[in-house]
């Protein structure tokens, strides 16, 4: 993989500091899930007979289902949608959506250095436990429903000092929370965009986490 890039030297945390907490956001920087956001929204078109572009749909993934659901119906009807899509996402979703390269080691890594790992997602939390239940993966806490700035109050609950994600939202999220905005550019923001939200850290992807982590942390 490619080296990663910083736009500014990594802070690390004093002696005194609680143990570290490392929050990652899930899609497409733990789970690729576009696979099975598309079978999902296909199934949905095809019983409510809309017509929508699975493939636009999962070209803007991140905030929450209800902005997207915004493009296809009008304001009136989003909500009665949303919980329509919820009911056929389990079947649809979750055993499509493989982990993204080095998430589980990522993951490991933060155990290997004695920390706690949460997940923040703007997906809700039942559908997100789903997914990390299918493929291994688990984090010691999963926070769903907090998008952009929203996802800073469960960092701060959990006393977070890193969050790990691939949106300029959640590069806004950990700012602030006050935490080290760590992104991957697995997602549909550029390292240039995600730099200039404010990421301290641009990774390639999660297989460059645990070599980042170690420097982080001597």
């Amino acid at each position: 993989m490619g080296p990663m890039t910083t736009t500014n030297q990594p802070h690390r945390p004093p002696a005194s500091a609680s143990p570290l907490t490392v929050g990652f956001d899930l899609d497409l920087t733990l789970i690729d899930s576009r696979p099975g956001i598309k079978a999902a929204w296909e199934a949905f078109a095809a019983e409510t007979g809309a017509e929508i572009d699975a493939d636009l749909v999962v070209t803007r993934l991140g905030p929450p289902l209800h902005h997207e659901m915004a493009y296809w119906f009008p304001e009136e009807q989003v909500e009665e949608m949303v919980a329509r899509y919820r009911a056929l996402y389990p079947a649809y979703a979750i055993e499509p959506s493989p982990p993204m390269p080095g998430a589980r080691d990522a993951i490991q890594a933060v155990r290997d250095a004695g920390g706690r790992t949460i997940v923040v997602t703007a997906k809700n939390g039942p559908h997100a436990e789903l997914h990390l239940a299918h493929l291994g993966i688990e984090p010691d806490a999963v926070v769903g429903g907090l998008w952009a700035e929203g996802k800073a109050e469960a960092l701060r609950a959990h006393d977070a000092q890193v969050y790990v994600g691939d949106h300029v939202g959640d590069v806004r999220g950990a700012a602030t929370a006050g935490a080290l905005a760590v992104a991957v550019a697995t997602g549909p923001c550029a390292p240039e965009e995600l730099r200039a939200a404010g990421a301290d850290v641009v990774l390639t992807d999660l297989t460059d986490f645990r070599p980042w982590l170690e420097t982080y942390r001597a």
